[in-house]
């Protein structure tokens, strides 16, 4: 499979939640994550091709952040983990608002350092 990621994805210090804005049930967690995608690890595999609205709440230097972001993702492709009962799925990043993208870029950047 090629690689068509254009931004360095960066893995959280701590384990952040996703939860499926529209149905408001965890999918999993974030095992990276970069201004255009992520890496979602979850308990179930998920369908392929499939849009989700998804909300999370980045670290902050103390506890997390009050507001979650909400974004949507297109999956691109899943497998499952060599952990047995894990999943990884690969999400590209279609709907931001642009004051979550600002906020998401500010978390990358301060992550790389």
């Amino acid at each position: 499979m090629e690689d068509t990621r254009t931004a360095k994805r960066m893995p959280p210090a701590r384990i952040i939640d996703v939860v499926d804005s529209i149905s408001g049930r965890s999918l999993g967690h974030i095992g990276n994550l970069s201004a255009d995608g992520m890496l979602l690890i979850s308990p179930r595999a998920l369908p392929a091709n499939t849009l989700y609205q998804v909300s999370f709440k980045l670290p902050a230097k103390t506890g997390f952040s009050t507001r979650a972001i909400e974004i949507g993702v297109h999956e691109q492709w899943g497998e499952a983990a060599s952990a047995p009962g894990q999943f990884w799925t690969g999400f590209r990043i279609i709907d931001i608002s642009p004051e979550d993208q600002e906020r998401l870029n500010e978390w990358v950047s301060i992550t790389r350092t």
